[in-house]
């Protein structure tokens, strides 16, 4: 009976035993296929970088670095590039929906404006790197809500006498759109109520006389 007992333990234990193996063969078919997958961005995004080359043309200084639409690539593509403080002035970084050209005169910038933030060459090495990168999070986050339709892209710009850093709209009439995304995007960077920042219609910019552009509301 002793032998026959064990006997029928053994055969009950072996089938459970192939179900386990079984079932470690499909968990681990799966995990590489779950380690690959990307997370998808709502928009494909394309990275712009200026260089002012005064042999060339505004337009030939500007070129496309690479275009995304996922959360991994965006990463590995930040984790590569230079940081906007270690540019040399004179230098822009542009991150626009892949469409969009970062220049006043594409379609879909041309009768929008910007939110623009000036800082002190003081902050490069503080603060710009680290208000570059949650503006980027801003942008492909989608974090303007119902108001991301209407945001074109964003531009850090490299200059001797302090850096810029803009939120490009596609309507500067929207006086109530752009504020809305302005506060959003003011308090997403963490910038404190004494710090300003205003919004400048490209219209004006284009036009303007003087080297500063007038901004038609602040915040």
């Amino acid at each position: 009976m002793a032998s026959g007992d064990e006997s029928t333990v053994k055969e009950n234990k072996e089938p459970k035993n192939e179900q386990v193996k079984e079932e470690v063969k499909k968990e681990n078919a799966v995990a590489p296929v779950q380690k690959y997958i990307k997370h998808p961005l709502q928009n494909k995004w394309s990275l712009w970088f200026f260089k002012n080359d005064k042999q060339k043309s505004w337009t030939e200084n500007l070129r496309t670095v690479t275009s995304f639409d996922t959360v991994e690539d965006f990463w590995a593509v930040y984790n590569h590039i230079q940081l906007a403080s270690k540019l040399n002035s004179g230098c822009d970084y542009s991150l626009f929906k892949d469409g969009i050209e970062p220049m006043w005169e594409d379609t879909r910038n041309k009768n929008g404006g910007r939110w623009l933030l000036n800082t002190n060459k003081h902050q490069r090495q503080s603060d710009l790197d680290r208000l570059w990168l949650e503006t980027l999070l801003l942008l492909i986050g989608e974090a303007f809500g119902d108001l991301s339709d209407g945001v074109n892209g964003a531009v850090i710009q490299i200059r001797n006498k302090g850096d810029k850093l803009a939120i490009w709209t596609d309507n500067a009439k929207d006086q109530e759109g752009a504020t809305r995304i302005g506060q959003i995007f003011k308090e997403r960077i963490g910038l404190p109520p004494r710090v300003h920042i205003g919004y400048q219609a490209h219209n004006d910019t284009m036009s303007k006389t003087g080297s500063t552009t007038k901004s038609l509301f602040s915040l």
